[in-house]
């Protein structure tokens, strides 16, 4: 139950696609949950708001055209953080993280 002046916390994550090509089976593992995407395009951006519970690290995981299975791992989230969190997919199995 929520009364006035409660809200949840959550955090808006985006992933871009910046590998040169398009990447087969998104997947983003946060604490507790994950989301993802079937395909993403080169260039394209996925976006996803989250409410983390617990804490660990953010793990991405995807299949590039040569069918070699990427994962990387991001920064830790906490309980009740908020903000934004900018996932750029790069080339070679690289990824920038930046939350703000």
């Amino acid at each position: 139950m929520c009364f006035a002046g409660c809200r949840s916390h959550h955090v808006e994550i985006t992933v871009e696609n910046r590998t040169g090509a398009e990447i087969r089976l998104l997947e983003v593992d946060y604490p507790n949950a994950s989301f993802g995407a079937d395909s993403v395009a080169a260039g394209q951006v996925v976006h996803s708001s989250i409410q983390v519970q617990g804490s660990g690290e953010v793990k991405v995981e995807y299949t590039a055209r040569d069918r070699h299975q990427a994962q990387i791992t991001g920064p830790a989230l906490v309980e009740k953080q908020e903000g934004k969190l900018a996932i750029v997919l790069l080339p070679a199995d690289k990824a920038d993280f930046s939350f703000r």
